[in-house]
């Protein structure tokens, strides 16, 4: 990432320009260019038009940005200075969009998911999976998405670091979901980052407790100093007014004090990435709690998104939004931004999951309502091979089967058995250990006629 250029204080360009270089350009710029891009001054001073006066035209777009500003008292920054946001019309635009694209849920319920067991067996399972190996990826967890997955389908004990934080991640994710009704506290914050870091913690810190130095600094690539989190000793006020924020009503029963709930949730993403009251973990904490604040607005389909996976992809563009917000007089809209995007690409992304999950799940009640074969077999049977055929080669074990279906391990071992007999599985056992294995045959579809 190349070092980014500070914009100047706007007070001082405003002792340094006269008004006749400024005032002329009133009007033609506004909070957003003319693409909608909310650009900062590294971005900005490249697309002015040519003989217009760069920074006479920086303050005019300062000038339209403050119009539409509000503030955020609870939520101090350095000094006398806090927090600040906007919504051009742009962003606003986007977040329609949203709003369009996750209401209803017309997509989950109709058809192919019948029952609160069918979603969570198709969504919450895959996609909670998905959040935290990807959460964790972004921490520095190395393990391979293969082997994560198989560690938290199966149950297994994580063997090191990475597949600790993973499995972390995976019981944080389920946490959120399970408080979504709570307020926001301390001791819930500490809660949460006590299940992130379990095991899996450095710099010497403490998990579930607020940090009590300030040995913590954040460097870009060029390992130059970039941001020093605010001093240990004002932690608890910090948290406890962001509590705050988080708790008081800024839904509509409050027009005059309207935050849109995925603008507040981001903020609270944001803030404690800068607040940083912990010596590691802030990461994953801090999207535990944007979980939890959306889900608590009555966004109920994010339970089954996940944004982790397309900010790893967009690493480069998430840190520059932290950044440009704490060299701009703390203006989170770049951060908001940059969220809103992503966060419009993952519900996509989960929409492209559900078409796809529609699919074979029309294509196989298409084969059970042909086949003489499924004629001979019960619910369970079924549900273990729309998943073999669906990844061949794929290993089951009874206990996972169990799991997976909430059945006793009895029962899924006589599931699997049956379709031995069938000759749809085979079964085998490796030379270690005792564990049974039935594994998908390469040919299932054509053993099946699908």
């Amino acid at each position: 990432m190349a070092r980014i250029r500070v914009p100047k204080p706007l007070l001082q360009l405003m002792q340094e320009l006269k008004p006749d270089v400024f005032l002329p350009l009133m009007g033609k710029y506004r909070a957003t260019d003319s693409q909608g891009r909310y650009l900062h001054w590294d971005e900005f001073k490249w697309r002015v038009d040519q003989g217009d006066d760069e920074l006479a035209a920086w303050v005019v777009t300062k000038f339209a940005r403050q119009t539409i500003s509000k503030k955020l008292s609870l939520l101090q920054a350095e000094d006398d200075h806090y927090f600040s946001y906007c919504i051009p019309d742009s962003l606003f635009a986007q977040l329609h969009t949203i709003d369009k694209i996750t209401g209803g849920g017309r997509d989950i319920s109709d058809g192919a998911f019948v029952s609160s067991n069918e979603k969570d067996r198709y969504l919450v399972q895959s996609l909670m999976l998905e959040e935290a190996i990807t959460s964790s990826q972004l921490e520095g967890a190395s393990t391979t998405r293969e082997v994560a997955k198989e560690m938290l389908e199966k149950s297994l004990t994580p063997k090191d670091k990475s597949q600790q934080m993973i499995l972390n991640n995976y019981l944080l994710m389920k946490k959120a979901v399970e408080n979504k009704n709570e307020e926001l506290s301390i001791e819930f914050i500490l809660e949460l980052h006590e299940i992130a870091t379990h095991k899996a913690i450095e710099n010497q810190a403490a998990s579930g407790e607020i940090r009590k130095n300030d040995s913590i600094i954040v460097s870009n690539l060029y390992n130059e100093n970039t941001f020093y989190p605010p001093h240990w000793e004002t932690l608890t006020s910090r948290l406890t007014n962001l509590c705050d924020f988080a708790n008081t009503d800024h839904s509509q029963n409050d027009l005059s004090n309207f935050i849109h709930p995925i603008v507040k949730a981001i903020i609270l993403h944001f803030m404690i990435g800068y607040i940083h009251p912990f010596g590691d973990g802030n990461g994953r904490t801090a999207r535990a709690i944007f979980y939890w604040s959306i889900l608590k607005s009555g966004y109920w389909l994010f339970e089954y998104v996940s944004i982790s996976k397309l900010i790893q992809e967009r690493r480069t563009a998430y840190d520059k939004s932290f950044i440009y917000t704490e060299t701009d007089d703390f203006d989170i809209t770049y951060f908001i931004y940059n969220q809103v995007e992503t966060i419009r690409k993952a519900v996509q992304s989960l929409h492209e999951y559900i078409d796809k999950k529609k699919r074979d799940f029309y294509e196989f009640m298409d084969w059970i309502d042909k086949s003489p074969v499924a004629k001979t077999l019960k619910r369970g049977h079924l549900e273990i091979l729309k998943e073999a055929v669906r990844e061949p080669g794929r290993e089951f074990t009874s206990r996972q089967v169990a799991i997976d279906f909430g059945v006793t391990e009895n029962t899924a071992r006589s599931y699997l058995n049956k379709l031995v007999d069938k000759d749809l599985l085979v079964q085998t056992q490796p030379r270690s250990g005792r564990t049974v294995l039935y594994l998908a045959p390469a040919n299932l579809r054509s053993r099946l006629r699908l």
